[in-house]
């Protein structure tokens, strides 16, 4: 979907997850049709929108602690979402606990209390899930990349860079850069045989 068809934050207008970025995070969450997906600090919600077009027989929680982000997540699952999706007023992690156990978790926002929501999820992701989250800070990322890890989950680093073609007044195109962003990913092994696989903290990960 392209970034003009949600409604955002003014006149902040264009701080959501761009498209570019957005590929690539739904491509790293290993999403499957039938997908139990937490979207974290789902701000107006591109991404979790998004999924549940995927997980369409699934279950998407979007899961928002800003007031003011509330209303734009609301209005654009109003306007796009098919049934499945569900915003989640609150703070994670204590906002996640009534909510079923995830597949896929994304998380875009943290409120500063990002290990503490990591470790939540770990708990609850189910046998080969996955989980992702973007920054805009290398150091960031690098500290999820290392927690995962930690947890014996199979990790990913990616950044992606990309650039959109800006017409100037003379006609000709030139590329305009967006901000660059790190894409970090984990997914849970399942156990050998195809049986649930245990925690990573009662598997002697550490």
């Amino acid at each position: 979907m392209a970034d003009a068809d949600f409604e955002q934050r003014r006149p902040l207008k264009g701080q959501i997850t761009k498209a570019e970025v957005r590929a690539v995070s739904l491509y790293a969450l290993r999403l499957g049709d039938d997908s139990i997906v937490w979207d974290i600090g789902a701000g107006s919600g591109s991404i979790a929108v998004e999924a549940a077009f995927i997980a369409h027989r699934g279950r998407v929680y979007a899961i928002e602690r800003d007031p003011a982000s509330l209303p734009l997540l609301e209005a654009n699952i109003r306007r796009w979402g098919g049934g499945n999706l569900q915003a989640v007023p609150g703070e994670a992690p204590t906002a996640l606990a009534a909510l079923p156990d995830p597949d896929c978790v994304f998380i875009g926002g943290s409120g500063g209390r990002l290990v503490e929501i990591v470790e939540c999820c770990l708990r609850r992701l189910n046998p080969g899930g996955a989980l992702a989250a973007n920054f805009a800070a290398p150091e960031r990322a690098m500290e999820l990349r290392r927690q995962l890890a930690e947890a014996a989950m199979e990790t990913e680093l990616s950044m992606v860079s990309a650039a959109r073609g800006r017409e100037m007044p003379d006609g000709a195109l030139r590329l305009e850069s967006l901000n660059p962003v790190f894409i970090v990913a984990g997914r849970r092994a399942e156990r050998p045989g195809g049986g649930p696989a245990e925690p990573a903290a009662e598997a002697g990960a550490r």
